[in-house]
């Protein structure tokens, strides 16, 4: 029977001597709570975890391009697409793509995630060539305008390729290195940092009744089988950012369900992203139907995750997640440092 470790993390400005800092950020531990399929879960002392499972825990993470995981950072989200969920139509045309990457930039991004292809629930697949058309000429102009870098979302090799030669820094895969076999070879050969997502099935079907034994342990299993894949291809854990992938297959109690206990993806040694941004849980508990009006419902979100030592928050507000982000910070620490 596997053991899975989570740390319970912190971040009350009283700190115990013996507290364990997490993922060299900004929370810290004392307690792991230690979990196995079929028993309930118990909490324990961290000294009582196995000394790799520490390690994991604790080990700083790397530098992403210019990007430090030591601290949360922002992920804009720029939909070059007619039909996303939220903001399909709203950045399709090259220069009103430019216009608000530019303007996430100033508003608190580090980091602006392009998608040419839309993964709503329901969506259909994209050609490449169209893909392409939509993504690399945005991103080259990028690549020229801003200091922020750029990621690409995408499921495809050629897609990922264009956009890498264009500028991208990082290739951002919803399909967890799954749709396209050509892939993680692609990004491995090219030294590319990465976002391995979970999903169970695609677009088009992931919400026909997703089902698991277990939400939490089994999406923490299916990271920790593209982790160690992307590895073995020579890509580093530093180089990994693991995402439960909130909405991606996933019923409201499922994604509570990883909300609720998502600092167990530090255990895999990688940076933790968070895409929570405006998705139909947020309409559901939120009572906020119309998309634009779940800011409110995002940003809280986002806050639980880095309260839990999420690195990176994918999100669609950026100005409004930047404010509440350094307020969090500031109270939480009882010092407000400048900008």
């Amino acid at each position: 029977m596997t053991t899975y470790y989570r740390a319970i993390p912190l971040s009350d400005a009283a700190r115990p001597a013996g507290a364990l800092r997490l993922a060299g950020g900004w929370t810290w531990f004392d307690r792991v709570e230690v979990m196995a399929r079929g028993a309930p879960p118990r909490v324990v002392a961290a000294t009582d975890a196995p000394a790799e499972v520490l390690a994991a825990m604790t080990r700083p993470r790397g530098m992403i391009g210019p990007l430090s995981m030591a601290r949360p950072q922002i992920m804009g989200i720029l939909n070059v697409t007619p039909d996303s969920f939220s903001d399909g139509g709203q950045h399709d045309g090259a220069e009103d793509a430019l216009r608000r990457a530019e303007e996430m930039q100033r508003q608190g991004a580090a980091l602006i995630d392009i998608g040419g292809e839309s993964t709503r629930p329901g969506a259909v697949e994209v050609p490449t060539a169209e893909e392409i058309a939509r993504t690399a000429p945005v991103i080259a102009a990028l690549s020229g305008r801003i200091a922020a870098p750029v990621s690409i979302d995408t499921r495809k090799a050629p897609v990922a390729a264009a956009a890498l030669e264009a500028g991208a820094l990082l290739v951002n895969d919803v399909s967890g290195f799954t749709f396209d076999p050509d892939l993680a070879p692609l990004v491995a050969a090219r030294g590319a940092p990465v976002c391995v997502m979970h999903a169970q099935g695609d677009p088009a079907s992931m919400q026909d009744d997703p089902r698991y034994d277990d939400v939490l342990l089994d999406v923490y299993d299916y990271l920790a089988q593209q982790v160690a894949m992307l590895t073995a291809l020579g890509l580093s854990h530093d180089q990994i950012l693991v995402d439960p992938g909130i909405g991606f297959g996933k019923t409201l109690a499922h994604n509570l369900a990883l909300l609720a206990r998502i600092s167990l993806f530090h255990t895999l040694g990688c940076p933790v992203l968070l895409g929570a941004s405006r998705k139909g849980f947020i309409r559901e508990i939120g009572q906020a139907p119309d998309p634009t009006r779940r800011v409110g419902g995002s940003v809280a979100v986002a806050l639980a995750g880095v309260a839990q030592g999420i690195q990176v928050v994918r999100v669609h507000d950026v100005e409004d997640t930047r404010q509440a982000l350094q307020l969090w910070q500031a109270v939480t620490s009882g010092e407000y440092f400048g900008s």
